[in-house]
């Protein structure tokens, strides 16, 4: 679950610590220089009638980037300190797991550190990764990975006893087609149902339970210096692809692909509600 925001100064350390720990001490000299530039500007009084709430513009701005010279610079700062911590953490996360001779090792982290370890995974196998924690509009999405142009989407579930049924990986689906993902993966320390790697099998989407995630770091940390190597975790995009069928933005049940028969856009291929003609919802094809 992802922690509340309290103050706008939170979510700037959050971005920042998002980027690499020179990018942050970067920004705060650069702040530091534009604010104390402006900080530095004489007011220029000009109390005449109906120029009054000019000069208290002026005072109170004055005021924001007098204060604002020094914190935003130290809040940069401190986005850099956690940046480089977290870089830190993970190095040693996944070097401890992949040092481990069994799949054990992942029961004794927890939900945070197997998330951590998910997205390093990823990482190392050249994904762009951001950490969402399972908030926002992505439907409690934990990861969301990108390549290119396309987007992936990952679900962690961590506990050494627990088994991911059908309804987790037809909820990522339902995710995925929403937000136009090009994939996703359900990642988890336990095991997988019949059910779920049946509604997996031929869809856009991989199940990892721990002995393939470990397999997966011991082969990136092993091989990846190697140029040319193929990796463990073929890409989404190297796959033939499996359509992902999206929902209708009427009653969101699932779509079919149709062709026009009549108009103008005869010919061309379109999705159409699955519950014609009670609904007609139709969406765009690719």
């Amino acid at each position: 679950m992802a922690r509340k925001r309290t103050s706008t100064a939170e979510d700037l350390v959050d971005v920042i610590a998002l980027l690499p720990w020179w990018v942050g001490c970067t920004l705060a000299l650069v702040s530091y220089v534009l604010l104390h530039r402006v900080a530095t500007q004489k007011i220029v009084a000009n109390i005449t009638p109906g120029h009054v709430s000019d000069l208290m513009f002026q005072s109170v701005w004055m005021g924001l980037t007098t204060a604002g010279q020094y914190l935003v610079p130290l809040l940069c700062l401190f986005g850099a300190v956690v940046s480089a911590y977290g870089r830190h953490r993970r190095k040693i996360l996944v070097t401890n797991v992949a040092s481990s001779k069994s799949a054990d090792a992942l029961n004794g982290i927890s939900w945070q550190e197997f998330e951590i370890l998910v997205g390093e995974a990823f990482r190392l196998q050249g994904y762009q990764v951001s950490e969402t924690g399972g908030a926002g509009a992505d439907g409690g999405v934990d990861l969301v990975l990108r390549k290119g142009t396309e987007k992936f989407f990952v679900q962690c579930k961590q506990w050494k006893a627990f088994t991911v049924g059908v309804k987790i990986v037809r909820e990522l689906y339902g995710v995925m087609a929403a937000n136009g993902a090009a994939g996703g993966f359900v990642v988890t320390s336990g095991s997988f149902t019949d059910d779920a790697k049946a509604f997996a099998s031929g869809r856009n989407i991989e199940l990892m339970d721990g002995p393939v995630l470990m397999k997966l770091i011991k082969q990136a940390k092993v091989d990846r210096p190697v140029a040319g190597k193929q990796p463990l975790m073929q890409t989404m995009a190297a796959r033939p692809r499996a359509v992902v069928q999206p929902l209708c933005p009427i009653c969101s049940k699932p779509m079919v692909r149709r062709t026009a028969k009549q108009g103008r856009n005869a010919g061309s291929a379109f999705w159409g509600c699955i519950d014609f003609p009670a609904c007609r919802g139709t969406r765009q094809a690719n």
